[in-house]
């Protein structure tokens, strides 16, 4: 799995975009790895749709975070996923949060990763045939069929 990730701000009272990229390697679809889903450390800001956050409003008030973004990998079927995430507004652009909640994703990721490794290959084919204790039942029956059948093609 390859996470790529860039965080962009204009200048002035905007809030910084988060865009990311989570790739799987061909090997981790072809294991059906199920998608994995963490809560970041990543706060979610007040007005979220928002693009702006004005001086004394919001996340630029007194402000603790009640939410948090959720990061998912991508499903096995598609193997790609894109997202932009808004930040909250901060005076010294320091988002420390996001690679470690990128980290948490990626451990979270290699457990089920692992498991779906540890599942092993088989392939299993059988075949049943009549029991020697059936067919010694049934012999002397077979055996007068044959005879009568050639006393009448004869």
């Amino acid at each position: 799995m390859n996470i790529e990730w860039t965080i962009t701000k204009k200048r002035g009272n905007f809030r910084p975009v988060l865009s990311y990229t989570i790739t799987l390697t061909e090997y981790e679809k072809s294991l059906g790895v199920p998608a994995v889903r963490i809560e970041s450390r990543i706060p979610k800001p007040p007005d979220a749709g928002l693009t702006y956050c004005w001086p004394g409003q919001n996340e630029r008030a007194d402000w603790s975070p009640a939410e948090y973004y959720l990061l998912m990998t991508p499903p096995h079927t598609d193997g790609t996923i894109s997202k932009s995430l808004k930040l909250p507004w901060r005076e010294g652009n320091a988002y420390l949060e996001v690679e470690q909640s990128f980290q948490k994703l990626r451990t979270a990721f290699e457990c089920a990763l692992t498991e779906s490794s540890d599942s092993l290959p088989m392939q299993e084919s059988g075949s049943l045939s009549i029991s020697s204790g059936t067919r010694a039942d049934i012999a002397p029956a077979f055996a007068a069929e044959r005879i009568l059948k050639a006393v009448r093609a004869g």
